[in-house]
């Protein structure tokens, strides 16, 4: 069963007419944002460019509650466009407007157009880690071995 968190959300005076971020499917993890650049104003991203697309939303999460700004699956096979620093992080106390670093990895250019479906967000909640500083720490299999080190 999904747990329902509260969020509280500004459409802002660019996005009046566009829809709410809102689920897809039934059993969803994420929300589908959308594109609030201008009308008949598309942002077009050429192959190896980055763009700050605005989704026209701010919100307030509760303490305890992040929200991840992920890639839209079809988006990055379709077109290789994707989220630059994915996942971003909204922290619980941010208020700006939602905004969306998309880089095109593929080989065309790809345009953002006012409504697109541009990313999903992803609200989760937060455990903060209490740091304990230490001479030595405990052994492990694994011990220091980086990138590769259990094979594959």
């Amino acid at each position: 069963m999904n747990t329902i968190t509260n969020v509280r959300i500004t459409r802002l005076p660019h996005a009046r007419d566009l829809p709410l971020p809102s689920y897809q499917s039934a059993l969803a993890a994420g929300l589908d944002l959308i594109a609030a650049v201008a009308a008949g104003s598309p942002i077009a991203i050429a192959p190896g460019a980055r763009a700050l697309v605005p989704t026209g939303i701010a919100i307030a999460l509760p303490a305890g509650f992040e929200a991840q700004v992920r890639p839209r699956s079809g988006l990055a096979a379709k077109h290789g466009l994707t989220v630059l620093n994915s996942p971003g992080t909204i922290d619980a106390d941010y208020r700006g407007e939602i905004q969306v670093i998309l880089i095109n990895h593929g080989a065309e250019s790809v345009e953002v157009a006012r409504g697109m479906r541009i990313a999903q967000l992803v609200v989760a909640t937060v455990t903060r880690a209490a740091f304990m500083e230490t001479v030595s720490l405990d052994e492990t299999t694994r011990g220091g071995g980086g990138f590769g080190s259990t094979g594959g």
